[in-house]
C-alpha cells in the first residue's frame, strides 16, 4: 500500500500572525507539518529559532520557501544566488524535504543566466529537490482589492488589463531545464493556465504543491480549495491515484479572518478538503 500523503500548512497561511502561530496551529488542527516561509518577519529567517519551534510544537518542517518574493528581495541580502544557497542549507538544518523557488526575475539577469544551473548543482550536492514553482504575469491593475477588481471588470465589460511577464524565460517554470517542480493552484488561476494540463506536463517532476484557490482575478488570492474555480478536486485525486512522493501544502490566505476561530475554521476546512481528496 501507498504511503499517505503528508499535508502541511504554509507559515504564510496565518499572516499577519507570526511564525509560531503556524506551529501552534498545525499542531492544533493535526497537519503533517510545516512549510516555512521566509520573508520579513524575524523569527521566519533564523533557522536555529525555527528549528526550536518545530521541536516545541512537534511540528517537522517539510520544505523551505526561499525569500524570492517581492516583498522579501532584502531578505538574507539582496543577492539571489546565495541566498537559494542559504534557504537549501537551511532545509538541511530542518532536516525538510524541498526547497520552493520562483523563477528569476528579469532584472536579475546574473541570477536568470545562470538559474538552471544552480539549481542542478545544488540538487546534485544535497538530498533535498529545488522545486520551481509556477507563476502568473504582473497585469496593471493587480494592485486593487479583488472586489474592486470585480466591480472594475463588470463595468468596463471586459477582463483585467494588460499583462507583462516579470520572471525569466517566464512565468511558466516549464519554460525552463529542472527536474522538479511546485504547482501553485492560485498561480494558475492569475495566470488563466489549465492546472490539469500543466500538472501532467510536469509530470514526474511535480513534487510538491501548493493546495488553495483562486477566481481567475489578476491579484493572487490562495483562497481556502474548493471556494475558487481551480480543478482542486481532480489535481488531489491525480496526485493521489498516481505515485506522487511529494508533499501538499495548504498556501491559503486567513487575512480576512475576522477572528482567531474564523482563522481556525478556515485551516481547518483546509485540511478536512486535503485529506478527503488525496485518500489513496
Amino acid at each position: 500500500m501507498r504511503p499517505a500523503i503528508k499535508v502541511g500548512l504554509s507559515t504564510a497561511s496565518v499572516y499577519p500572525l507570526r511564525t509560531e502561530a503556524a506551529f501552534e496551529y498545525a499542531a492544533k488542527l493535526g497537519y503533517d507539518g510545516v512549510e516555512l516561509m521566509v520573508w520579513g518577519e524575524s523569527v521566519s529567517q533564523d533557522i536555529d529559532a525555527v528549528e526550536t519551534l518545530s521541536e516545541r510544537y512537534g511540528v517537522p518542517v517539510l520544505s523551505v520557501h526561499a525569500p524570492c518574493l517581492l516583498i522579501s528581495q532584502r531578505v538574507w541580502g539582496a543577492n539571489p544566488i546565495p541566498k537559494l544557497e542559504r534557504s537549501v542549507r537551511a532545509a538541511e538544518q530542518l532536516g525538510a524535504h524541498t526547497v520552493v523557488v520562483h523563477p528569476p526575475f528579469r532584472w536579475q539577469r546574473r541570477y536568470a543566466e545562470g538559474f538552471s544551473e544552480q539549481v542542478a548543482a545544488l540538487e546534485e550536492s544535497s538530498d533535498v529537490m529545488v522545486a520551481v514553482e509556477n507563476m502568473f504575469p504582473f497585469r496593471a491593475d493587480r494592485f486593487f482589492r479583488a472586489e474592486q477588481l470585480t466591480e472594475r471588470m463588470r463595468r468596463r465589460g471586459g477582463g483585467p488589463g494588460p499583462a507583462i511577464s516579470a520572471f525569466a524565460p517566464s512565468y511558466d517554470p516549464l519554460d525552463g531545464n529542472h527536474a522538479h517542480y511546485t504547482l501553485d493552484l492560485s498561480h494558475t488561476a492569475t495566470a488563466h493556465t489549465d492546472a490539469l494540463e500543466m500538472a501532467r506536463r510536469m509530470g514526474s517532476g511535480l513534487v510538491h504543491l501548493h493546495l488553495c484557490d483562486g477566481n481567475g482575478l489578476p491579484v493572487d488570492e490562495h483562497l481556502v480549495p474548493g471556494r475558487g474555480t481551480q480543478p482542486t478536486v481532480e489535481v488531489c485525486q491525480m496526485l493521489a491515484a498516481g505515485d506522487f512522493a511529494g508533499h501538499v501544502i495548504l498556501e491559503v490566505s486567513t487575512s480576512s479572518a475576522r477572528s482567531i476561530h474564523e482563522r481556525q475554521a478556515m485551516l481547518a476546512e483546509s485540511l478536512q478538503f486535503a485529506r478527503t481528496y488525496l485518500l489513496r
